[in-house]
């Protein structure tokens, strides 16, 4: 992995609105509609700092992997704020794998699934899997139940360190990402990622979840 040293600090964009995710409903339901939109947003999930916009916005997701730089053919991590948005999005799950994401959901455990349908190409880029992550914070919850599913990748461009903090994550984007939400330094282990498939669990990478 390629390291790169980063200046402290970078300036505080002038004229850049931000909202702030531990903030009421209605700062919720603004940004909830600008990610619908297809803006992007920097802040905290319950791992690291993540860029974030809607799954459901086709143009927001492509024009994403230009801003990151990300190899086309490796999907996003998807956050959801319970099993029914992935219900919702076509993605059938049996009794015994929800019986699993009840299990370890809230979390930091991603899971793999199974989806091959053609409407949703531009997310999982030809590999017929998506993954998927319910996160144990309540106000990103809150706001995931307003936004829909929300596309999460790492503050950083490819072959560089993800951002800890804002300062790193402007420098990296600038004003290619709309709003930065400053919840401090952040340093967490990575999420945990599984596969379920037929109802069996194959761990991809070891992380915060034991499983």
């Amino acid at each position: 992995m390629r390291l790169v040293r980063v200046q402290f600090p970078a300036p505080r964009p002038k004229n850049k609105p931000y909202f702030d995710i531990k903030a009421n409903a209605m700062n919720n339901q603004k940004l909830a509609d600008e990610l619908t939109k297809g803006k992007y947003a920097v802040f905290a999930t319950d791992t690291i700092y993540g860029i974030h916009t809607s799954a459901l916005n086709k143009d927001a997701v492509n024009k994403l992997y230009e801003i990151r730089g990300r190899a086309p053919d490796k999907p996003f991590i998807i956050l959801v704020d319970s099993i029914e948005q992935i219900k919702n999005m076509g993605i059938p799950i049996n009794t015994k794998t929800e019986n699993i994401l009840n299990k370890y959901w809230p979390g930091m455990l991603s899971v793999v699934l199974k989806c091959n349908k053609s409407e949703y190409e531009y997310l999982h880029r030809g590999t017929n899997t998506l993954a998927f992550r319910l996160p144990d914070k309540p106000n990103l919850r809150k706001l995931l139940s307003l936004s829909g599913p929300l596309i999460s990748t790492s503050v950083n461009p490819e072959g560089f360190s993800p951002a800890n903090n804002i300062y790193e994550a402007r420098k990296y984007f600038g004003d290619k990402i709309d709003y930065y939400f400053d919840e401090g330094e952040i340093k967490s282990p990575p999420s945990t990622l599984i596969s379920i498939n037929k109802d069996k669990i194959t761990i991809l990478r070891e992380g915060s979840v034991k499983i």
